[in-house]
């Protein structure tokens, strides 16, 4: 999962927001992750989805939104299973 996340943030500041018009820059990423346990379920009857529960996910959701862009942010439960 690291090496998956190191490698997408990587690819995604190559990759041009508009290929015509490349003074918009690169794309930028911010990823977190966090190991733990979780639920997974579909939800929806209309338009079922899978969908994934639990304290790791919200863990993972507010490291990524409070994160520099460009950023993979691990936690300490992920970087001690590393």
């Amino acid at each position: 999962m690291a090496l998956f996340a190191m490698e997408a943030s990587q690819v995604a500041s190559e990759c041009l927001v508009d290929e015509e018009d490349s003074s918009r820059g690169c794309v930028t990423i911010r990823i977190g992750f966090n190991s733990g346990p979780i639920t997974g379920a579909v939800v929806g009857t209309r338009m079922p989805k899978y969908t994934l529960f639990g304290d790791t996910i919200n863990t993972a959701s507010r490291m990524e939104s409070n994160s520099e862009p460009s950023r993979v942010h691990c936690s300490g439960r992920s970087e001690e299973l590393l």
